[in-house]
């Protein structure tokens, strides 16, 4: 067995994906395995008794978004009994952000990785304030919801199938020289999302005003690109795993209660530990006593190579997670010691145009005793209050060391 070839196949698979956002449908039509009782969450797998309180937060508005049921109560008596089951996104080709909820009745993004034939799957960004990713479910939460399955999610869907698709690792490159990183800091690529589609937008839709709510609802949110670039990093991901011999990891995610990660030779298996709270910056009225352990699938991002990693392409991100921009700097300079290669189309301008730190190898972080950096929003530990503030957090070492010696077995080092 050589690691070394193995490892290289997998980090060139992960850099070579090209996703293309190709469509928009409803979950139960083109998720593998959804139904009508699943519900897919974010995370490991996670139970109800378990789930942190944004988690069931959104179960619950989920739940009450698809009719079956009216309120916590009733979502955790459906849920223990078994009439509802849950499963990780990441069991289905898909993510989500935060709680990363996706129930049948939404709508997702369709991402087809054009290189190896692979596809993944998101729900939708619902902006910003009390939302259901974050736990909240009030009604004008919901109301939202509706609004998005009945009157933007038919118009993007169109609007997408007029475009012939979008690229979204040409995106992220183009935005990366922009000054985002991918994850937390988005505005230049939501804006080139938003500007690719609003005039495929104003020509399918039947009413101008309709045209102009949809547009201004995409280019008013900073983190409308979020989602379709979390599925495009899921499939580039995707690529790389299940390559024998692979110590690259190919999915890192938090449910709220436990950090997971899955590592490309060593199949579906997780290794998890105790999400942390991440240390940052607070919104008015909150502290860290507030937070919920860290939550939510966009660690895929870091798991691809931008995000935390990419941070020097984006120094303005400490304005909201805290530090200075040579902390940012810095950031990315760290996970170069951590990781396998360097990408070949994800590159930073202030390190003249180095490609970001891609590849997490579980080799290195246990011999450098360095884990990575994941730069994340903060959601309030009770259900239903939603964000309270964005920082820094770092997954534990003993699920890099469990994986390393899980390998060492499998392999017959």
């Amino acid at each position: 067995m050589d690691i070394e070839k193995a490892n290289a196949e997998a980090t060139e698979r992960m850099m070579e994906a090209r996703p293309v956002l190709v469509g928009l449908a409803k979950a139960r039509e083109v998720i593998p395995g959804m139904r009508d009782n699943l519900l897919l969450h974010a995370g490991p797998p996670i139970t109800w008794k378990r789930a942190s309180g944004p988690m069931r937060g959104a179960i619950t508005g989920a739940l009450i978004f698809e009719g079956k049921a009216k309120n916590e109560a009733e979502a955790q008596a459906l849920v223990e009994s078994g009439e509802i089951e849950l499963e990780p996104c990441h069991h289905h080709q898909a993510v989500g952000p935060m709680a990363g909820l996706i129930a049948p009745s939404m709508s997702v993004y369709i991402i087809e990785n054009k290189t190896h034939g692979n596809r993944s799957f998101s729900n939708l960004n619902e902006g910003y304030g009390k939302v259901l990713r974050y736990g909240a479910y009030s009604e004008d939460v919901l109301e939202r919801l509706r609004w998005m399955e009945e009157v933007m999610a038919p118009l993007l869907a169109d609007a997408i199938e007029a475009s012939g698709g979008v690229d979204v690792r040409a995106l992220l490159a183009e935005a990366l020289h922009m000054g985002d990183e991918g994850h937390n800091r988005n505005k230049a690529g939501s804006l080139i999302y938003t500007k690719s589609l609003a005039p495929h937008i104003a020509k399918v839709a039947k009413s101008p005003d309709v045209a102009a709510e949809v547009i201004r609802f995409l280019g008013d949110n900073a983190l409308s690109v979020l989602n379709p670039v979390m599925a495009a990093c899921k499939a580039m991901a995707d690529a790389a795993h299940g390559i024998e011999g692979s110590t690259i990891v190919s999915v890192m995610a938090r449910n709220g209660t436990d950090f997971g990660i899955r590592v490309s030779g060593l199949g579906d298996r997780w290794f998890t530990g105790p999400a942390g709270i991440p240390k940052g910056l607070w919104f008015p009225g909150f502290t860290e006593e507030d937070a919920s352990p860290d939550l939510g699938d966009s660690t895929i991002t870091e798991t691809a190579g931008i995000g935390g990693f990419a941070m020097a392409a984006a120094p303005a991100i400490v304005t909201f997670v805290s530090g200075t921009p040579k902390d940012a700097l810095n950031a990315t300079l760290e996970m170069y010691e951590i990781t396998y290669a360097e990408h070949k189309y994800f590159t930073i301008p202030p390190l003249d145009f180095r490609g970001t730190p891609t590849g997490i190898d579980i080799r290195k972080v246990v011999e450098k005793g360095i884990t990575p950096r994941v730069n994340t929003g903060v959601a309030h530990k009770e259900a239903g209050v939603g964000q309270v503030g964005a920082g820094l957090v770092r997954p534990p070492m003993s699920i890099f060391q469990e994986a390393l010696v899980a390998f060492a077995e499998e392999y017959g080092i």
